[in-house]
Formats: structure tokens, sequence, C-alpha cells
């Protein structure tokens, strides 16, 4: 089935049907790692992912650049019948959500830095951020932060050069290691106890930083938290398919698809993945 759309004073209004999929968009491969926590927690969901590889990272881009790539990946899910968006990408979130928002009359999960579990359990009151340059200047991270960081010292690094090695598919490389390693160093030596990953692409770094990291470091991701929200947004709307056979998942690159089947080599979930230009 697909969706219709009418127009009431200038806003797009959809009619959703329950078996449309969900619409997932990332600057490039990363937000994989959201797309596979929604497709686990919601096995009779179909899905659609954009990988924006051919403009990625968001992260030096400019507000008003992030938000005009976030527009056009909209509208290419809206296109494809989408019933939800869920915004795969940190800095695209945090830059964009807003106008996404006011634009589009269909739900839209956002995603940013899951810096409030870490300011609740942290014990040495000091943690660490690591994000795109994008996201940590955004004015809705620096309000998060400020929330819920009082009398912690929170330690941001921008992790310049990370997304595009993972773009490139060199995540156990050495040049990988030696990169990450001087990115995490000073937040050892300022004694943190939890690792927030602010960017989608860097849990597929997790290995490598567990070998980096002393055991008692917690690192926090938030791929379970935005697939628990997209299923509590899908019930609120009575979006949830209630056909109970196993969804269909096809995921979109604008970019090298070798890349996207690579760095989904360990995945157990079946999907179709396809070059698009979009």
């Amino acid at each position: 089935m697909s969706s219709h759309c009418f127009f009431i004073f200038g806003i797009n209004y959809y009619v959703i049907m329950q078996d449309q999929p969900i619409g997932i968009f990332d600057s490039g491969v990363g937000g994989t790692t959201i797309w596979k926590e929604i497709a686990s927690l919601l096995p009779y969901e179909n899905t659609i992912f954009l990988a924006d590889s051919k403009y990625a990272p968001y992260g030096k881009r400019s507000k008003e650049e992030i938000t005009a790539l976030s527009i056009k990946n909209t509208e290419k899910l809206l296109d494809l019948n989408c019933k939800i968006i869920v915004v795969a990408c940190n800095t695209a979130t945090t830059n964009a959500i807003k106008t996404l928002r006011s634009t589009y009359n269909i739900p839209i999960i956002g995603i940013e830095p899951a810096i409030k579990p870490a300011a609740i359990y942290t014990k040495t009151k000091k943690v660490g951020v690591l994000a795109t340059k994008g996201t940590l200047s955004s004015e809705l991270f620096v309000k998060t932060s400020d929330l819920y960081t009082q009398n912690i010292e929170v330690l941001e690094v921008i992790g310049t050069g990370l997304v595009e090695l993972i773009e490139k598919g060199k995540i156990d490389t050495d040049e990988m290691y030696t990169l990450l390693h001087s990115y995490i160093t000073p937040m050892l030596n300022k004694n943190i106890d939890h690792l927030v990953l602010g960017c989608t692409h860097y849990p597929y770094l997790i290995p490598l930083l567990k070998k980096m990291l002393p055991n008692e470091i917690t690192i926090i991701d938030s791929g379970e938290a935005v697939a628990r929200q997209t299923k509590a947004v899908l019930i609120a709307n009575n979006f949830l398919n209630p056909n109970p056979k196993i969804g269909k998942h096809t995921l979109y690159t604008n970019g090298n698809v070798d890349i996207l089947k690579n760095i989904l080599h360990e995945n157990t979930i079946t999907y179709t993945a396809k070059t698009l230009d979009f």
C-alpha cells in the first residue's frame, strides 16, 4: 500500500498505511547501527535506509547545508512511501530536526549524544564525548549538555577524520587506531569513567575502543534508545505493522555499495543493498 499526500495551509499531510516502511537516513553508512537496533526490536516492520555517503561527513558542513541535505533525504524517503522518519545522524538531528518537524506532518525521530545517562551514572564526575564538530557546536547539544551536566566535567573531542575512514571501509587499520588513540588519550588522562559516542558511525569503533579503554569505562551509544523510541511512537500513532511476517529491509547508498555490504558482514538480518542516486 502507498501513502497519500494532500496539502493544508502549505503543510504536507500524509495518510499512513501500517504496512509502509520505516524510513531511516544518515550521512553515510554509520546509521546502519541504528537500523540494526530498529530491525531487531521491530522484526515485523519493513525498513528503508538511505546512506548519504556522497555528502558525508555532515559534521564539517554548515547548518544550512545540513538542513538542505536532511530535507533531500526526507523527501526521498517520503517518495518511497515511508510512514515515519528516523534521522539516524547526530549532526542532522541537532541542526535540522526543528525544520523537518515543522515541514512534514509525520513523526520524525531524532538522535543526539546520550549525555544524560553518562551524567547520571558517572562516579568520577568526568565524562567524555566523542562527536563531530557539527554536533558539539549545535544549539541542541549545548542545551542538553547544560541541562544534565551540572557539577560534571564534560570533555568534548571532535573526531576529525573518523567518519571518512569508516566510509572508506578502513576500520581495523593502523591509521584508524592511531587517530582514535590520539582522541581517547586526553580523556583517559582526565580520568573519565563514561565515553559517549556522539556519532552513529562510531559504534563500529567499539572493538577498537575496548582495546584502548580500561574495563571500568562505560561506552554509551544511542542505538537501543532510538529503537525503543521508534517503537513507542509507532504504537502511539497506531502505525505498527499488524502483519506477523518478517519485514523486508532495503538499504540504499549513493556511494560504494560494497562498503555498505562490508560494514554489515557480521549482521544477521536479511537485507537488500542497492545503489541509488539521491
